[in-house]
């Protein structure tokens, strides 16, 4: 049954557990103050392939923590998660990878790509609120982009159907590998349900490889001192319910110019 009580949790804690090791190797060229994924990076979880079509992600891909769906009315929670990296300060927050695509060019001027929550849909559960509010849209690269900076113009579909363009904001020179740029509703009060296509202004000199990926967020951790392991309870990381199925991730605000090592465990409790 679902948690509720402090003995429920107690008993999930020691013995009803989905226990991951957390062993994910340094991304290089990395730039302060913005967001990577480290679903590329190597280690445990392993490496996540680059997605070649449109689709929904899910615990079986590799890339996501292990899960184990529970029958209702069990449920599943983030309960606990220690963490250290080799970088200070070291910003983790746990994201369920909910639709991606890949295979985009940087050499290309004409529209290209679409991604959608609603023909591509994971379930309601892991999408959260049904205008989408809780959903968040990257722009993600998996190789790197040429050296010519260009500004990327995104056609997106509302959450009340309407349509329109995103703000253009410019890749810089050399986009590498793990970026993450967050697409931003250019509306107020409304929310993105689809990505219909991504125009770069100008060809950056090399195809590389990006994509468009959707997230939610389930909890954010940091980890102040490098080297030194820190403890999150479930109080501190919130309790966040886990749906089946969930395409767990991490992602990380850099401080410098590699993402850095970062090692640790993680609990998944059920009940």
């Amino acid at each position: 049954m679902t948690i509720i009580t402090r003995d429920q949790l107690i008993s999930a804690m020691g013995n009803n557990t989905d226990r991951q090791v957390i062993n994910k190797a340094s991304l290089a060229n990395a730039v302060a103050g913005q967001v990577f994924s480290l679903w590329q990076s190597a280690g445990t979880p392993g490496a996540g392939a680059i997605p070649t079509t449109a689709a929904v992600c899910t615990s079986a891909l590799t890339g996501s923590f292990g899960l184990v769906n529970q029958t209702a009315p069990a449920t599943s929670y983030l309960g606990f998660m220690a963490l250290q990296g080799s970088i200070s300060p070291t910003n983790v927050e746990v994201h369920d990878r909910l639709v991606h695509m890949g295979g985009l060019s940087g050499t290309v001027t004409t529209a290209q790509g679409a991604l959608s929550l609603v023909t591509t849909a994971p379930s309601a559960a892991r999408i959260g609120d049904t205008n989408y509010d809780e959903v968040q849209w990257w722009l993600e690269i998996y190789t790197a982009l040429g050296a010519t900076g260009v500004n990327a113009t995104v056609a997106v579909t509302y959450d009340d159907a309407s349509t329109g363009n995103l703000t253009a904001f410019a890749l810089g020179a050399t986009p590498r590998a793990g970026r993450l740029y967050p697409l931003i509703p250019a509306v107020a009060g409304r929310f993105i349900r689809s990505v219909n296509s991504v125009t770069l202004s100008a060809t950056t000199g090399t195809a590389g490889n990006f994509g468009i990926t959707a997230t939610r967020a389930r909890t954010s951790v940091s980890i102040p001192l490098l080297n030194k392991t820190e403890n999150f309870d479930w109080a501190i990381l919130g309790f966040p319910e886990i749906s089946n199925d969930s395409c767990l991730m991490l992602l990380m605000t850099c401080s410098t110019t590699s993402t850095g090592t970062i090692l640790g465990m993680s609990k998944i409790l059920h009940g």
